[in-house]
């Protein structure tokens, strides 16, 4: 990102945090506001409050996009099936013109969001994040189709997630992946919950044995964290993503009984899973001024720093939750290139 447009500073354990430096304010334009209220209304349609999702309407909405082995935007796609029985599979995103010869390409694993409840890989929204994904950054991307909450909950979700790298490391690298991937150059990433699925997977890679395969990055855009106590962004409750819909979230996610301080919720909490011992990969966050969220995923960035990990911090102060999802968006266009300096800069 041009030095003009942020500012920068470094910490001894190679924290880095960068400000888009624009006075707080929300921007949304009337296409945003609507298809932001559309959705909003479709989920909460959708969602009960016994913590269950009508599935049966919810995709009468979420319009899904077809594998294209002709290239779209520069970028092909084709899809894979790791687990028959779980329904578990991923569509790859292969960009047709980053690629010079002799030179591979880094491989980003992605999850997507929706609150561990909505959407897949092949809605038509995430379909089009990753393409932009994969064109933009150079990458050949990984988009997961996790088991959905309620009728799976944790930790179903990082099972999935750990199985899909798993699956990457030992499978038939013809049938899975192009050519030009490089296992060793590998990136869990996601966006909301999939943020939080990153972080999990990231965890559990650290304590698995892979042939080929290293993760060596971690994307978070907008992770996905919470607790009991209700942070200071969660108290003002304002944009697009209100606390009643992530309280409802969590319900349908985590196992009856279990509080918001669980260990997959509170990742930096009274119950988090020690991390000062691994090898964590380094790490970039993005946060949204107007995000809900915002609070947590700063300290999540705090955490990783006490425990030595490098962490680089991106903020928009004028940004919404998914703000991402909009091409339209100069931030959204920052977003990516910020990805690519990450990605391209670590190895």
């Amino acid at each position: 990102m041009p030095m003009e447009m942020a500012t920068a500073t470094a910490t001894a354990t190679a924290t880095t945090t960068t400000t888009i430096t624009t006075e707080p304010k929300p921007s949304l334009l009337l296409k945003q506001r609507f298809l932001v209220s559309f959705f909003s209304t479709v989920v909460t349609a959708t969602s009960r409050r016994d913590g269950t999702v009508n599935r049966r309407l919810f995709n009468l909405f979420d319009l899904k996009s077809p594998p294209n082995p002709k290239p779209i935007n520069n970028v092909k796609t084709y899809d894979v099936t790791v687990d028959h029985s779980s329904h578990l599979w991923f569509r790859v995103f292969t960009p047709t013109n980053s690629s010079p010869a002799g030179r591979n390409l880094p491989i980003i694993i992605y999850f997507h969001g929706g609150g561990f409840a909505h959407f897949q890989a092949n809605s038509r929204a995430y379909d089009e994040l990753c393409r932009r994904l994969a064109g933009n950054v150079g990458a050949v991307v990984v988009s997961v189709d996790y088991r959905l909450a309620p009728e799976h909950r944790y930790p179903a979700q990082y099972d999935d997630g750990l199985d899909v790298l798993k699956f990457l490391d030992g499978a038939d690298r013809g049938k899975s992946l192009p050519e030009v991937a490089d296992l060793s150059w590998c990136f869990v990433a996601g966006d909301s919950a999939g943020g939080n699925l990153a972080h999990h997977v990231a965890v559990r890679a650290c304590g698995a044995q892979f042939r080929q395969l290293k993760v060596v990055g971690l994307v978070g855009i907008q992770p996905f964290f919470g607790g009991e106590e209700r942070a200071e962004s969660e108290k003002k409750d304002i944009g697009v993503l209100r606390v009643r819909r992530t309280d409802w979230y969590w319900k349908s996610f985590l196992p009856e009984g279990c509080d918001r301080d669980h260990e997959a919720v509170n990742v930096s909490g009274p119950r988090a899973v020690d991390i000062s011992q691994l090898n964590f990969p380094a790490t970039i966050v993005f946060v949204g001024g107007f995000d809900v969220l915002k609070d947590w995923q700063r300290r999540y960035c705090e955490w990783l720093k006490r425990n030595g990990k490098d962490i680089y911090k991106v903020e928009y102060p004028k940004m919404v939750h998914g703000f991402y999802a909009f091409a339209e968006f100069k931030e959204s266009d920052q977003l990516m290139s910020e990805i690519k300096n990450f990605v391209h800069n670590h190895k």
